[in-house]
């Protein structure tokens, strides 16, 4: 699968509500983004069930900005529309193949029932 450049105007759409999407935060001048993109392009090959994404932060400065990027390189797992993972530093091919095993694991049923139940909480402590 190829890897796809995310934008401002592109990101809702590509925050699937059945799909894994995870994000690299990169730039051009960034040694340690240029090392891990070979590692992030092997996985997209391999994981053809999930989306791969680039961001390059000099460009979408507002989207890495509202996402909280403070540094690079950074990656962000989103699954069915849930933040799953968010760390910055590359990852080693291992590291990011476990990760992904992770995600892929991960009770989505179970996480949208702790989230509607952590909503209603808040909705009832503010009446």
């Amino acid at each position: 699968m190829s890897i796809v450049e995310l934008t401002k105007d592109s990101f809702q759409d590509a925050i699937t509500p059945d799909g894994t999407l995870i994000i690299d935060f990169w730039a051009p001048w960034c040694g340690p983004c240029r090392g891990f993109a070979p590692v992030f392009e092997q996985a997209a090959e391999k994981h053809t069930d999930v989306t791969f994404a680039k961001v390059n932060t000099d460009v979408e400065q507002e989207l890495a900005g509202a996402l909280g990027i403070r540094s690079i390189p950074t990656l962000m797992v989103f699954r069915e529309k849930v933040l799953l993972f968010s760390q910055p530093g590359a990852l080693s091919a291992g590291q990011l193949e476990e990760l992904l095993g992770k995600v892929k694991e991960v009770d989505m049923a179970q996480v949208h029932r702790d989230i509607a139940e952590a909503q209603e909480k808040a909705e009832g402590d503010e009446a």
